[in-house]
């Protein structure tokens, strides 16, 4: 099993009073695996680093249209910023706002720097990285569960990833600025689908070279 969870979903635990409100499913996701929920408008999904300098790969669509995804074009533009951080909104590309950044722990998350593949892996890396496992294998897997295939898979948010971008517009993936059990956590704007994958990259320092578990916590909202 790629998850572990706790309480069962939709069941919110007794006696919390937590300001996201409510907790309704807890998963820790191993290391290089996918995981998937639908957040009810108002729903909190809570990411948290376990064990520090892990990147997760993140995808979002509106739950009952999923041609309406996220769009890092139009959520860069929108905030005139290329990195997510508290108070960012996270948009489709029709300007609809699907997800809000309410809480932040490491103050900077990649919207350029895409999901690994094995052709990206082969190109980047050489040949022999082409068996390895990669997010775009994860996504498609977890997104077949939807009845959803690769024409559906979209631009993607890295939380975590440090991917600096220097003044001619070179980028870089360089070692993590998270470090173990720091969060970053998102508020539904309306239904979403979300789509994880648990970054397995060796090949570059997103995971420190050693993908490590994350933490999704989904809690029902502000009372």
């Amino acid at each position: 099993m790629s998850t572990t969870t706790v309480p069962a979903a939709g069941t919110p635990a007794a006696g919390d009073d937590h300001p996201f409100g409510p907790e309704v499913h807890r998963a820790t996701v191993a290391p290089r695996a996918p995981w998937s929920w639908t957040l009810r408008a108002g729903q909190v999904l809570t990411i948290v680093d376990v064990d520090g300098n892990q990147a997760v790969d993140f995808l979002a669509y509106d739950a009952h249209d999923t041609a309406d995804a996220y769009s890092a074009q139009a959520t860069v533009q929108a905030q005139g910023s290329v990195f997510l951080t508290l108070g960012s909104v996270l948009l489709s590309a029709e300007g609809n706002p699907l997800l809000t950044v309410v809480g932040d722990d490491v103050e900077r998350h990649d919207t350029l720097g895409g999901a690994c593949s094995k052709e990206s892996n082969t190109l980047r890396y050489g040949h022999h990285t082409w068996a390895q496992h990669a997010c775009a294998d994860n996504f498609l897997a977890e997104l077949s569960r939807y009845g959803m295939g690769k024409r559906d898979q979209v631009s993607n948010v890295n939380w975590f990833m440090n991917v600096p971008v220097d003044p001619d517009g070179a980028l870089g993936i360089v070692d993590g600025i998270s470090a173990p059990g720091l969060s970053v956590s998102i508020r539904a704007e309306r239904d979403v689908l979300v789509v994880v994958s648990n970054c397995p990259q060796v090949n570059n320092p997103c995971n420190g070279f050693d993908p490590s578990r994350a933490e999704m916590v989904v809690r029902a909202g502000a009372l």
